[in-house]
C-alpha cells in the first residue's frame, strides 16, 4: 500500500488536527461553508486554494485569493507538494505529513468532526485573531519568511522559558527584545531568538509602542546574518563554560597583559565587572560571536578560568 499523506495544522483554528488526503480527489480550502476545509477568517477567500491528488502527485493551486497562498514562504499560483512542505492560508499553517495508521479508515465526516473538536479546544486557549503554534513544528526562520512574504503586521511573541517579542511591519522585522531587556539591543536580541528551537509562538495584533532604535536591514538579511552567527557560535561553543558559570581572572596570571588587544582587555574588564559568561555576553557592545571567540581564546591562553 502506498503512503497516505495528511495536512497537519501547525497553526490556526485547527492547530494539532489532521486532514488525511486519500485517493485521487480534489480538496478545496476556503471560507465558504460547503468546502472540504473551512477556514472562517477575513484573510481567507471564499474559495482560496485547491489541493489535487492524482497519480501519486499532490499539487496546490491558488484560486485567485485576495491574500494569496504560500508554500515554504513563497507565494505560489500552482506548486507540487512534497512531505514536509508548509502551506500558509490566512493565519493557518498546514504541513504535509504522512498520515496516521487509522487515517484511511476515517470518513470525511469523521475527519471534519475531529477537526471541530480540536477547534473547540483551541478556542479556549486563544483569541480568534491569534495565530499560534510550536517552533518545533515551524522553525522561526521559516515562520518569519512566511510572515515576510505575506506582509504580516503584528508582534510575534515566543516563549521558551524566556519571553521574546519580534515586531513586524508589513512583514519586515523592525525590533526585537527578550524579557523586556531593551539594553541588550534589537540586533543582539533577534540573533539570540533565532537560535531557539523549542517553544510556543503567538502572532498578536500590532503594537503602537515606539522605539528609539529600529532594525534597518531587510528580513532576509537579518535571517542570513543570524543563521551565520548561529553556525559560528556552534563551532566555538565546545570551548566555553556554561552561560551561568562564574568566570574569574587567572591568579597568578602567567601571560602578559601587554600582549592583549584593546578588545580583549575590554572583555577582561567585563569579567571583573559581571563575573559570569552570561554577564559578559549581555553587557558587551560587540555581538555574541565576537565575545564567544574572545572568551574562548582568553581561556585557552590562560588569562581566564571557569569556576
Amino acid at each position: 500500500m502506498s503512503d497516505v499523506y495528511a495536512l497537519k495544522f501547525i497553526s490556526g483554528k485547527y492547530q494539532g488536527g489532521e486532514f488525511p488526503l486519500k485517493g485521487d480527489k480534489q480538496l478545496i480550502i476556503g471560507r465558504s461553508s460547503e468546502l472540504d476545509i473551512v477556514l472562517v477568517e477575513d484573510m481567507v477567500s471564499r474559495k482560496h486554494a485547491k489541493i489535487t491528488l492524482a497519480g501519486g502527485k499532490i499539487t496546490i493551486e491558488d484560486l485567485g485569493s485576495t491574500n494569496g497562498t504560500f508554500v515554504n514562504g513563497e507565494k505560489v499560483k500552482t506548486s507540487r507538494l512534497k512531505e514536509g512542505d508548509r502551506i500558509l492560508v490566512g493565519t493557518s499553517i498546514l504541513k504535509l505529513v504522512k498520515a496516521g495508521a487509522n487515517a484511511v479508515e476515517l470518513s470525511d465526516a469523521q475527519v471534519k468532526q475531529n477537526l471541530e473538536q480540536v477547534a473547540v479546544v483551541q478556542s479556549q486557549r486563544q483569541t480568534k485573531t491569534a495565530m499560534t503554534g510550536k517552533i518545533e513544528e515551524v522553525p522561526l526562520p521559516d515562520l518569519l519568511q512566511l510572515f515576510h512574504t505575506s506582509k504580516k503586521n503584528g508582534v510575534l511573541v515566543v516563549n521558551n522559558q524566556q519571553e521574546a517579542r519580534i515586531y513586524l511591519r508589513q512583514g519586515k522585522v523592525y525590533y526585537a527584545v527578550i524579557n523586556d531587556n531593551h539594553d541588550l539591543g534589537p540586533q543582539k536580541s533577534f540573533n539570540r531568538i533565532i537560535t531557539w528551537e523549542v517553544g510556543e509562538f503567538e502572532l498578536r495584533p500590532p503594537d503602537n509602542q515606539e522605539f528609539m532604535t529600529e532594525l534597518d536591514e531587510s528580513t532576509e538579511h537579518l535571517l542570513m546574518d543570524a543563521l551565520r552567527q548561529l553556525d559560528e557560535l556552534r563551532r566555538v561553543q565546545g570551548s566555553l563554560p556554561p552561560m551561568d558559570e562564574t568566570l574569574t581572572i587567572s591568579v597568578p596570571m602567567q601571560p602578559a597583559l601587554r600582549d592583549l588587544s584593546p578588545e580583549e582587555l575590554d572583555v577582561l574588564q567585563l569579567v571583573i565587572n559581571w563575573g559570569s559568561l552570561q554577564g559578559v555576553f549581555d553587557n558587551a557592545s560587540q555581538d555574541d560571536v565576537v565575545i564567544a571567540t574572545t572568551v574562548a581564546a582568553l581561556l585557552e591562553r590562560g588569562y581566564l578560568r571557569g569556576a
